[in-house]
């Protein structure tokens, strides 16, 4: 499965969920906010800065903190995750619609 596809599985599966977009890129949104962003083969999830499950996420292999730009400027509370651990994104995805829920 593609990354596209990956999201497209997701969206389908999360409730109170509607594809959007942010910075350009597809995402995924709750409440009028992005909680999930998907650029390149990444899915950046949005998980609040200094929580535990953004450290954890942090810590999978290849994860980095969401640089949308490029430009060496980070989202501080987004964390990048490649689609190479895309079997995290659903557990992830679920964290982040919750926050953006809340």
């Amino acid at each position: 499965m593609t990354p596209d596809d990956l999201l497209d599985t997701l969206a389908a599966d999360l409730p109170d969920a509607t594809a959007g977009a942010m910075f350009g890129k597809r995402a995924l949104k709750a409440n009028g906010k992005a909680f999930a962003c998907l650029k390149g083969d990444d899915l950046a999830f949005r998980l609040g800065a200094g929580t535990p499950d953004h450290g954890a996420a942090l810590d999978l292999p290849g994860a980095r903190l969401f640089d949308p730009s490029g430009g060496g400027r980070p989202f501080k509370d987004w964390v990048a995750v490649p689609v190479a651990q895309s079997a995290e994104w659903p557990r992830l995805a679920r964290i982040a619609l919750a926050q953006v829920r809340a």
